[in-house]
């Protein structure tokens, strides 16, 4: 910055800098410097885009910026990449996969465009799923409010469980029939008081609607924590009587069906809760596609660290569909677990970079002993339940199969359990990761050269090229009214020129001198009234007889 104070390549270093230290409002505030300086640098629009991703409540501002980026250069990839990533940490996975793709459509070597894509066919979304970065609300208050929330449904439900166990022990096991009810009603004085408590410490209420809209196992907790104190009052209501009835060794209630249902989900919630957390994350995404994208990344950490998360959900599908042959009641259809062995081999092999085939499932299994044991036992159980399937009554088969699925989901547990303590990463979506982008916006910004500034400010041939509603455009300038010190050229147009320029701001000035001939390309802006062209690419060549040129 101290050797060209009106560059704004030196701001965007220093902004990339300040952002690496974790100064994010520094980096914001030179990287805006750095536009000041080039309104119309794509690599400036880019870096202040990357910079205010990092900041809260300004996500709208880097969506705009990244956009214009993608507008001054469309032929980048780095643009297109940011986009893809502003839209994945928002949810939007179909805009996030159209812009993966149109960056690997300018450049097929971007591992983490390539990787990022995966994850859109995941359905990926952050840990923080519940907080949209377009808000304009802290996402420290809107963490606040979802703590209070999970915290009152757990609170809320683990209380009523033990109180109804109580309550049911008390009047069927010790005969105290209307004292346990009473006392069961004295509990539900306690939920206002937890309630108002957890209410209390959310600050940002308008948003708690949109929260749980976004996140959908918050909803489910909060719904099930409020059907759990319906649950509760229609089983101390319901509860029965206890007449002592003789039925072999056993002392069975007269009645209570309602009690029953009642206790049973109290009781048993949270359990429930989490197996349909398992079904839905096991079956929510697209990981066959994911593994084709995770596979042309070789050698990369990222990509085989949810290569790895990828071929757990692959399991669980097989998992829960083995499950489901083996639970149901017409053994036959048992049959069509022999079509779990030729999954596996499909997601095993997938095209490399260079187009040839190739298993991807060898290096992943050899890190991770539990996954591999967890195919093997899953192909096992296939085998056994097709086989039950087809030889009807044979016992032996279907347990061997039940155990072979048991024996998975400890595999799986033990996996999770190991990762846990050790701090490493999971069989589970949480450990899914996004992969960064090497930047993109360090490149220098093309400047003017002495004599092409002096052409472009004494010369009366010049000639500004743009992009017409019929085609091409060129019209005379009777001259450039100036050039800053960091070559930002201005420029007197039309109002055709001007219409142009809105909707497509790439430009060319043709500048004539006696020696040379210059095209400078770049990125025209309106501005009170003149056109600010920032240069992007600066071509000079010699009149025709000296075969000679010079590139810039």
């Amino acid at each position: 910055m101290d050797r060209d104070p009106h560059g704004e390549w030196g701001h965007r270093l220093a902004s990339l800098a300040l952002e690496r230290l974790g100064r994010d409002s520094e980096a914001v505030a030179s990287a805006q410097e750095a536009v000041r300086l080039a309104p119309g640098s794509w690599a400036a629009r880019l870096r202040l885009a990357g910079a205010l991703r990092r900041v809260p409540a300004r996500w709208r501002e880097a969506w705009e910026e990244a956009g214009r980026a993608v507008r001054y250069a469309p032929d980048e990839p780095g643009p297109h990449a940011l986009s893809g990533d502003l839209a994945l940490i928002r949810g939007d996975h179909d805009t996030a996969a159209a812009s993966y793709r149109a960056a690997l459509r300018r450049d097929p070597a971007q591992p983490g465009a390539r990787v990022n894509l995966g994850l859109t066919f995941l359905r990926w979304d952050r840990h923080r799923d519940h907080h949209d970065p377009a808000w304009e609300a802290d996402p420290r208050d809107t963490g606040r409010a979802r703590r209070a929330l999970d915290t009152w449904s757990r609170r809320i439900r683990l209380l009523l469980a033990v109180a109804l166990t109580a309550v049911s022990v008390a009047g069927l096991g010790f005969d105290l029939y209307q004292e346990a009810r009473i006392a069961g009603y004295a509990v539900l004085a306690a939920v206002p008081v937890i309630t108002w408590r957890q209410a209390a410490r959310i600050t940002v209420w308008p948003l708690v609607p949109a929260m749980l809209g976004r996140d959908l196992w918050l909803s489910v907790s909060v719904t099930v924590a409020v059907m759990t104190v319906a649950a509760y009052v229609i089983g101390v209501a319901g509860m029965p009587a206890l007449e002592i009835t003789l039925t072999g060794s056993f002392l069975a209630p007269a009645a209570g069906g309602e009690w029953a249902g009642a206790l049973g989900f109290v009781l048993f919630n949270a359990p429930a809760i989490l197996v349909l957390r398992l079904l839905v994350e096991a079956w929510r995404g697209r990981p066959v596609r994911a593994l084709a994208e995770f596979a042309r990344v070789p050698g990369d950490a990222t990509a085989c660290r949810d290569t790895d998360v990828t071929l757990w959900v692959i399991a669980a599908r097989a998992w829960w569909t083995i499950l489901a042959l083996a639970a149901l009641p017409w053994p036959r259809v048992a049959l069509a677990a022999l079509a779990v062995p030729l999954w596996f081999a499909l997601a095993g092999r997938w095209p490399r970079p260079d187009r040839s085939a190739g298993p991807v499932l060898g290096p992943v299994l050899r890190r991770d002993r539990w996954l591999g044991a967890a195919f093997v036992l899953l192909l096992v159980a296939a085998g056994c339940v097709a086989a039950a399937g087809a030889v009807p009554g044979w016992t032996r088969a279907w347990q061997a199969g039940w155990a072979a699925l048991g024996l998975v989901a400890a595999a799986f547990a033990v996996r999770a359990a190991t990762a846990w303590w050790r701090g490493a990463p999971g069989p589970t979506r949480a450990s899914l990761v996004p992969r960064d982008h090497p930047p993109a916006d360090l490149g220098p910004s093309s400047g003017l050269t002495d004599d092409v500034r002096h052409a472009a400010t004494f010369s009366r041939s010049v000639v500004l090229s743009y992009a017409g509603p019929g085609g091409p455009r060129s019209v005379a300038v009777s001259a450039v009214t100036s050039v800053s010190p960091s070559g930002e050229m201005r420029v007197i147009a039309g109002d055709e020129a001007w219409e142009a320029v809105e909707r497509d701001p790439r430009v060319a000035v043709f500048v004539g001198d006696p020696r040379f001939w210059a095209e400078v390309r770049g990125v025209a802006i309106a501005d009170h009234d003149v056109l600010r062209i920032t240069p992007r690419e600066v071509l000079v060549r010699e009149y025709p007889g000296r075969h000679q040129a010079r590139t810039r």
